[in-house]
């Protein structure tokens, strides 16, 4: 049998495995590139480990050390508050503040996971707390999250834009971002005006200044929910109830909390303007902080995405692996045999699409444009188009409860039959695998094509 017929075979075995049994697919990954790469391509372990992707490893790494510390000591918590304090109170901009924070969060570098797992919590007891559909919170976090997630420094980013520029395709960053995140606000708003936005419009929760809350001889500000509905707060800070409205208890901002937002503001500076590595600067900016608090931090390298790292670093090396025996060129070569350039384009956005509702679309956008690569050489078609169809297609259907982010919105939703939310995030996730891939395929391959 051929290398390229094994690889193929191998690629469809650690999908299937990885869907069927809780394993990680990045261990599977590097499984199939040692026994691929030895058995059948003829590589020497040397020769598979030159595919390692040691730069991506240490922005992952780095970036989500940085948040673990920015979580731990609440300065994400305090970037919330802050953001909803700004909408002076007014409920239906909430779910736009966790779209746009979450989107915020994934454009300087957390992992779409991360943001989500961030975020979701404090938005869903906003949900709770001010009548607010929880699948309308819940979606507007996810999708924020993939809004925000292809910036030239997020590590969807940063994984689209090095596979297609290593293959010496048109390389257009800032276009394949601004793509993602206007679709995805699309989204966001249709499901706004689905979902319930449009009976918040007009009610307000009244902010008290600091100064008129802290007349007990305390630092706290309060703010006051008309109307809201009772429920337990999850992370954030202290909630009461008093009398049907809603007390917030808002800390003093610590030193900690200000090094760590003059932290993230170097590193999005260092890595923009000075175009500096964001993986080594988050690390060097993390070590930093966790100096100053050296004890409360000494458990933020154990929250360090470990399972995503062993993700992308197996899924990328067997995908070299893939490169190596011919694999892409041969795909590449029937691909472009079927004489459709606009079919071809709309079967691997539905291919990325529905795998990634079930597994890592980190995982599978990496695969999926490196195996369009031949197919986007012949010339055929637009690049660009192409590239954000597939990434769109791919990160979507994240909001399937299947995904890390479904499951963290279903896990963290408060106040709510959890076999019915279940069933709607499954109809809505559904409805977007069906639907979503098409409208990328629609909204970007076809005008280029015409």
């Amino acid at each position: 049998m051929s290398p390229e017929i094994v690889s193929i075979l191998a690629l469809v075995a650690i999908f299937a495995i990885a869907t069927v049994l809780p394993i990680n697919m990045g261990a599977l990954a590097f499984v199939a590139a040692f026994l691929v790469g030895t058995l059948s391509v003829g590589m020497s372990t040397d020769d598979i480990l030159a595919g390692f992707p040691a730069e991506l490893v240490v922005t992952l790494i780095g970036v989500t050390y940085l948040f673990a510390i920015a979580q731990n000591n609440g300065t994400v918590d305090l970037l919330v508050r802050g953001a909803v304090r700004l909408v002076g109170g007014h409920v239906a901009a909430i779910p736009w503040i966790m779209f746009a924070v979450t989107a915020l969060l994934t454009a300087i570098g957390a992992l779409s996971p991360a943001a989500v797992a961030i975020i979701a919590p404090i938005a869903l007891t906003f949900a709770a707390r001010h009548g607010i559909n929880p699948l309308l919170m819940g979606m507007m976090v996810i999708h924020g999250a993939q809004g925000g997630g292809f910036s030239p420094i997020s590590v969807y980013g940063v994984t689209v834009n090095t596979i297609v520029e290593d293959e010496g395709l048109q390389t257009a960053p800032l276009t394949v971002f601004l793509s993602s995140l206007l679709f995805n606000i699309a989204i966001a708003m249709v499901l706004f005006l689905l979902l319930g936005g449009r009976q918040l419009l007009g009610r307000k929760i009244t902010v008290e200044a600091p100064e008129a809350a802290a007349t007990d001889g305390d630092d706290e500000t309060e703010v006051r929910g008309h109307g809201a509905a009772p429920g337990p707060a999850v992370g954030g800070p202290d909630r009461e109830q008093h009398g049907g409205s809603e007390v917030l208890t808002a800390q003093r901002v610590t030193f900690d909390q200000v090094l760590t937002l003059l932290g993230l503001a170097t590193v999005a500076v260092l890595a923009l303007v000075f175009d500096l590595d964001i993986g080594f600067v988050s690390i060097t900016v993390a070590t930093v902080l966790a100096t100053f608090a050296a004890a409360r931090h000494k458990g933020a390298v154990s929250q360090i995405s470990w399972s995503t790292v062993l993700l992308i670093a197996g899924v990328l090396s067997f995908v070299f692996v893939l490169q190596e025996a011919g694999t892409i060129d041969y795909v590449g070569e029937a691909v472009i045999g079927l004489g459709a350039p606009l079919l071809i384009a709309l079967l691997l956005a539905y291919i990325g699409g529905v795998v990634s509702a079930f597994a890592s679309s980190t995982a599978i956008i990496g695969v999926a444009i490196a195996l369009a690569v031949p197919f986007l050489q012949s010339g055929d078609i637009g690049t660009v188009g192409v590239v954000v169809a597939l990434s769109v297609a791919s990160t979507i259907v994240d909001v399937s409860p299947f995904s890390t982010n479904g499951a963290l919105v279903l896990a963290n939703a408060q106040d709510v039959d959890r076999d019915r939310f279940y069933k709607q995030i499954l109809g809505y996730s559904s409805l977007v695998v069906v639907v979503g891939p098409l409208l990328a395929w629609l909204v970007f391959v076809v005008p280029g094509w015409l």
